[in-house]
């Protein structure tokens, strides 16, 4: 576990040193929030509620969420694939530790960084322009942090199962990029899953997707509590561990037929 917390720490590091590129980034998520939050207005003065939301609900999903994309990390995130074309990562099975949980690890540490330094100021901003909900209860908030954690660690399964896809292909950025867009409407961050028609929900909801934003918004919103509650961490670390194995059997197959790209 040592191995694993340094690692998480200089993971957290890594990102902490380009100030600069927070402090942008948390003005670019708080100006792309305030557009969302501006169309939700338009909408809600139109329809009053969608999907069980009401513009109060509507107005702190996007904030939240807003605070959860860096986190996240859904878009452009290659280093596996980039290791893969240069064949660094022959090195790197080498190493002696868990290849896969090392990455884990690392991608926790920069996500605990980004939570914090990228995640809470959009929240801030949104709050102190529009009346948002805050969860009543204490549980929530711990509730909430570890559905965080999970839906990072199921964003990480699906972005190492894309990664990996490199050992069979020649660049693995298209299909980055085309599991880039599926994940923003599949997850819940366009806008709520809740707010799609209902036969295309009902599909949306037993794919994995959903861990990754829609959960941890529930929760957050208090739209699950007590059992319903128990039960969608619960689903959230189940897509965790399924994931995570399904990108382990990928790393083995590609391991045993490696064949380094450019060098």
């Amino acid at each position: 576990m040592r191995l694993w917390w340094e690692v998480a720490r200089r993971g957290f590091r890594r990102y902490a040193t380009y100030r600069w590129a927070t402090f942008a980034g948390v003005f670019t998520n708080s100006v792309f929030g305030l557009i969302r939050a501006y169309v939700f207005i338009a909408m809600f003065e139109v329809v009053g509620r969608a999907g069980g939301y009401d513009l109060r609900d509507a107005l702190t999903y996007t904030f939240v969420s807003q605070g959860l994309l860096m986190p996240l990390y859904i878009w452009g995130w290659q280093e596996i694939a980039d290791t893969v074309t240069s064949g660094q990562i022959a090195t790197d099975l080498y190493r002696p530790f868990d290849y896969q949980l090392y990455w884990l690890s690392q991608d926790l540490g920069r996500a605990t960084y980004h939570a914090l330094m990228r995640g809470i100021p959009p929240f801030v901003v949104g709050a102190l322009l529009f009346d948002l909900r805050v969860p009543a209860h204490p549980v929530t908030w711990l509730a909430f942090v570890l559905s965080c954690y999970l839906a990072v660690s199921v964003s990480f399964a699906l972005r190492f199962i894309v990664n990996i896809s490199a050992f069979w292909l020649v660049n693995a950025r298209g299909v980055n990029a085309l599991a880039a867009g599926a994940w923003t409407i599949l997850s819940g961050f366009t806008i709520p899953i809740a707010m799609f028609p209902d036969a295309v929900r009902g599909v949306v909801r037993m794919l994995p997707f959903v861990a990754m934003l829609e959960f941890p918004m529930d929760v957050f919103l208090e739209r699950v509590q007590g059992a319903d509650l128990v039960r969608t961490v619960a689903v959230q670390a189940a897509w965790a561990i399924v994931l995570l194995l399904a990108g382990r059997v990928m790393l083995g197959a590609g391991s045993r037929k490696l064949v380094v790209q450019g060098g």
